[in-house]
Order: structure tokens, then C-alpha cells, then sequence
């Protein structure tokens, strides 16, 4: 993490930034189930994007969590909330993983139902869990000095 007050500055901009691509990923996810993407290309589709909300995940429960709450307290509550959305995300992340599974072959139609059903659940907790993540932290990030030291954390900003 570079320690130029410019872009420490922008860290809540950047948030939003990934949080953005991450909805886009998502949404190319969705059309690709809808117009009969392959099974295999599909999948390694996923993977990637499953891959990269992890490591997102895991940079701001590993990483940026602790700094805030050690600089800001009043936010313990606000970001214990956030991590176990992040368990929920995990969860559905490996009911996806799952339906996947059945690579190389015909999916058939319930697989590619149950599929859609856990993509629109995952967008709609992301979706809601983004839009509070940014109402509570953006502001927060923002303001961060530069001799705030945010180790581990290059996964939450970078998609």
C-alpha cells in the first residue's frame, strides 16, 4: 500500500471503484447463464469472480477491519455486521461453487435454475451489503491520514 496522502485520501473512492466492478462481474455472470454460456466457460466465469470477492472479503476482515475499528470505535458495531455478511457471502459462494459442479456435461434446467436463484440472492445481499458498507465507510476511508498503516490490504481495493 503506497503511503502517498493523495491516494490514501481516495481509499473510500477506490472502495466504491471495486465495489462497482464487482457488480459489473456479477452481472456479466447473470447474462452469461442467461444466454446458455457453456458449462465450462461458465464456471471459470465464476471461479474468477468468486475468487475475487474473497479475496476482497477476506483484505477487509484481515486488514482494513481492525484499522478502522482501532481508529474509529464507534464503528465496531457497523463492521461485525459487515463481517458476517461476509459469512453469508462465503456460504452462498459455496452453494454456487456446487451447482457448478457439473461441468462438462449438460446442466440441464434445474441446475441452471438453482444457479440463477443463488446469483440473484447473491446479488441482491451484495447489493444491499455495498450500499451500507459505503453509506458507513467511504467517508470514514476518505479521511484516513497517511500515517494510518493499512498492511494486507491491497485484495480490498484491488478486484
Amino acid at each position: 500500500m503506497s503511503s502517498d496522502p493523495a491516494r490514501l485520501t481516495a481509499l473510500g473512492n477506490q472502495l466504491i471503484a471495486v465495489h462497482i466492478r464487482l457488480r459489473d462481474e456479477l452481472d456479466r455472470l447473470l447474462d452469461d447463464l442467461e444466454a446458455g454460456e457453456r458449462p465450462r466457460e461458465l464456471r471459470a466465469h465464476c471461479l474468477a469472480f468468486c475468487s475475487a470477492l474473497d479475496r476482497h472479503h477476506t483484505g477487509e476482515d484481515g486488514g482494513l477491519f481492525p484499522v478502522l475499528a482501532a481508529e474509529h470505535p464507534e464503528l465496531r458495531e457497523v463492521l461485525e455486521l459487515l463481517q458476517r455478511d461476509h459469512d453469508v457471502v462465503a456460504g452462498i459462494l459455496r452453494s454456487i461453487e456446487d451447482v457448478l459442479d457439473w461441468v462438462g456435461g449438460d446442466p440441464g434446467p434445474d441446475a441452471t435454475e438453482r444457479a440463477r436463484r443463488e446469483l440473484d440472492g447473491l446479488a441482491a445481499i451484495l447489493e444491499s451489503h455495498f450500499g451500507y458498507e459505503e453509506r458507513r465507510l467511504v467517508t470514514v476511508l476518505n479521511e484516513l491520514g497517511a500515517d494510518v498503516g493499512l498492511p494486507g490490504t491491497e485484495a480490498v481495493f484491488t478486484p
